[in-house]
């Protein structure tokens, strides 16, 4: 179990400016070719603006000015659903290790929530320039939160996320480096998002959460 593996051998526990693991090489190569290539619409060519914000998902009133049912809107975020599940079969696998006992077990001893009624939430990301993320703290449904960073396009590490202090200092950058990853869980104090930076061609990466809402992929 790739993941699992990860967490297990290849994560390390930093405390600062709040209790977050690092880990690398958690996805296989047939997982990270699907996140290349998934199809994520580029904001910037539909005259949109990123608002610091990964609310931008097509519900934007430009998209729907004049339709009472809000017509087609353009998706620009991927949620891995049982509805494109066939356009992702190796981050299905994934997901399914997220949903093992053995898995959730062993994150819920680490973050020290009980996540044996929670629900996996898997989506791919692709940032473009422009884009930026204002400090935050997640809502408490997500009980873990986090990335996993593919950067096949040699894109600077300080494209990763930054965490700030609770006075909004920015205390440290996780690197962007490729199948890299972090995960915390949320928290009063939690501040992370990413500065302005310049991204030269894309910061695509995979946000993967346990999650008290209803998805499709309920653990086992």
């Amino acid at each position: 179990m790739t993941f699992l593996n990860s967490i297990l051998n290849n994560s390390k526990e930093y405390k600062s400016p709040f209790s977050h693991w690092e880990y690398k090489n958690a996805l296989n190569d047939e997982a990270i070719q699907e996140i290349i290539n998934a199809d994520i619409p580029d904001v910037s060519k539909h005259n949109l603006n990123y608002d610091g914000t990964r609310a931008i998902d097509g519900g934007a009133a430009e998209f729907r000015e004049g339709i009472a049912s809000g017509g087609k809107a353009i998706k620009f975020r991927c949620f891995i659903t049982k509805d494109n599940a066939k356009d992702f079969p190796n981050l299905v696998k994934f997901i399914k290790e997220l949903q093992s006992k053995e898995t959730y077990n062993q994150i819920s001893k680490m973050i020290g929530k009980d996540l044996s009624n929670s629900y996996v939430r898997v989506e791919v990301i692709c940032d473009r320039e422009g884009f930026w993320l204002k400090p935050h703290c997640d809502i408490k449904e997500k009980l873990m939160s986090g990335l996993i960073f593919v950067n096949n396009v040699n894109e600077s590490e300080d494209l990763g996320t930054d965490f700030y202090n609770d006075r909004m200092e920015k205390v440290k950058t996780v690197p962007y480096k490729h199948n890299y990853g972090y995960f915390f869980t949320s928290g009063p104090n939690t501040w992370h998002g990413m500065e302005k930076k310049r991204i030269v061609k894309e910061r695509r990466c995979i946000q993967v959460n346990y999650v008290t809402f209803k998805t499709d992929w309920k653990v086992e």
